[in-house]
């Protein structure tokens, strides 16, 4: 069984949303909002509070379930590779396997075609080597 996580409701959405971003998605999060400081910093506050601060604090799904759906979703639509990197590093963060991750990965085969899936493999590739250098 999969445990959720609890909601500081004395936090900001901003307060939530960075707390989350760390948490889950690191230096690979960070580095997104810090791409958007000088061409959408509003974005970035967007994407801080709605996606992280409102989304992701939801108790009803852990974290790895989150990231498990996100990553299904990425893939499937098969123009998205830089944030599926993103979260893959953010699934391995939040701890799947890197199995898991081929596996979600592979079943996108089925509902978005082998052109995505391999893409998405690819990209989970990269990822996995990378972290192996590190």
């Amino acid at each position: 069984m999969t445990t959720t996580h609890q909601i500081d409701s004395s936090l900001t959405r901003l307060e939530r949303g960075k707390r989350a971003l760390v948490e889950i998605d690191g230096e690979a999060g960070q580095n997104v909002i810090d791409a958007l400081a000088d061409i959408a910093p509003d974005f970035a506050t967007y994407l801080l509070e709605f996606a992280f601060g409102d989304i992701y604090a939801r108790p009803a799904l852990a974290l790895r379930d989150r990231e498990i759906a996100t990553i299904a979703a990425l893939t499937a639509m098969g123009t998205a590779t830089p944030q599926l990197k993103v979260h893959i590093e953010a699934g391995l963060n939040v701890g799947l396997t890197q199995n898991e991750i081929v596996e979600v990965i592979m079943q996108m085969a089925v509902y978005a075609g082998f052109p995505a899936a391999l893409n998405g493999l690819f990209a989970a590739k990269e990822i996995f080597a990378a972290r192996a250098a590190a």
